[in-house]
């Protein structure tokens, strides 16, 4: 089969991914064997490639927002059948055992596998996994719009419910990629009033005809308190610029893997209960979760085709800010 190979790490512009030609996976037990349609590129992606996490694995694939067929199944595998049609997330497996895991938080387990990270992903023709890992894709969406809705739209339902936002409440968005274009749908069907801090004015655009009430820069005050606010951006110094529109006793989740530092502030800023969170990874019920929400509503996704031998160079219009919306890799 063809796949995309990370062999080492290096910057994007040196396309350290590589056209390889190796044996399909066998599936084990347990696991489904899956035939790739199409696979999201996320920035997640972007920072394995280049080093900026910490690789467990290499050679690895990538891609962890996956949609393809049932293929092949392995001993004792009896959630698929062949011909199924699934979607795969960032959230490989986890031991199954520990206090996280039996409490339905397995994106905090010690031993968590990530797909395209521990784990081959969707970089590829083929790709095996879990079976419990595997999601069945509404039939409202084709397979390219449903990639998206894998990751970026997973972390920002989870960032979404982390806010505890409440129907009716305003929300702020800093950031508009894909995570915020998903979150904002979902929370306009709850009733809430989203409030978009972007700069980009195809994004400010965007946002409004999704249904934000305001939109605005990353460094203006919104013109009302805000009871949460998610920042996808991985930007640290929006910390204290969003907790200062934040109301009392709101609530500030930052939705990125990785952010960079959050300068010193005053206490004042996270006074009267404010709190502040991070998102860590997904959860299996996350994705089911937003898999039924998006269909109920249903979600319109925004999406480039690419072929998947263009990895390297979509991973580079990403890093450069040059894609128009999300970006997904066809094997065919």
């Amino acid at each position: 089969m063809k796949a995309m190979i990370l062999e080492k790490t290096g910057p994007i512009e040196a396309s350290p991914l590589r056209l390889s030609e190796i044996p399909i996976p066998e599936p084990g037990q347990g696991e489904i064997r899956i035939k790739v349609s199409a696979c999201g590129v996320c920035h997640t992606d972007l920072h394995t490639v280049e080093g900026d996490l910490e690789i467990r694995k290499l050679p690895v694939i990538p891609g962890h927002q996956i949609v393809g067929t049932v293929d092949k199944t392995g001993p004792e595998s009896e959630i698929h059948q062949i011909g199924d049609r699934v979607g795969v997330t960032w959230f490989f497996s986890g031991c199954g055992a520990c206090s996280f895991c039996l409490e339905g938080r397995e994106n905090l387990c010690s031993s968590a596998q990530f797909t395209g990270y521990h784990a081959n992903g969707g970089y590829a023709e083929y790709m095996t996994v879990p079976e419990g890992s595997a999601f069945p894709i509404p039939s409202v969406f084709s397979d390219a719009d449903a990639a998206p809705l894998l990751c970026g739209g997973v972390i920002g339902y989870r960032a979404l419910r982390l806010s505890e936002i409440q129907p009716g409440g305003n929300l702020g968005l800093y950031g508009f990629g894909n995570s915020a274009h998903v979150v904002i749908q979902v929370a306009v069907k709850l009733g809430c009033r989203v409030h978009v801090f972007t700069r980009g004015e195809k994004h400010r655009q965007l946002a409004r005809e999704l249904g934000a009430v305001w939109v605005g820069a990353p460094d203006e005050l919104s013109p009302t308190l805000l009871q949460a606010s998610i920042i996808f951006a991985p930007a640290g110094p929006l910390v204290p610029v969003a907790l200062r529109t934040l109301e009392k006793g709101g609530t500030l989740v930052l939705a990125g893997i990785t952010m960079t530092p959050i300068p010193e502030m005053d206490y004042s800023l996270i006074y009267w209960e404010r709190t502040v969170k991070s998102v860590a990874n997904t959860t299996r019920s996350d994705a089911r979760e937003l898999l039924r929400i998006a269909a109920e509503i249903p979600i319109r996704t925004v999406v480039q085709e690419f072929s998947l031998e263009r990895a390297n160079e979509v991973l580079l219009m990403m890093k450069n800010s040059e894609l128009k919306a999300g970006a997904i890799l066809t094997p065919a």
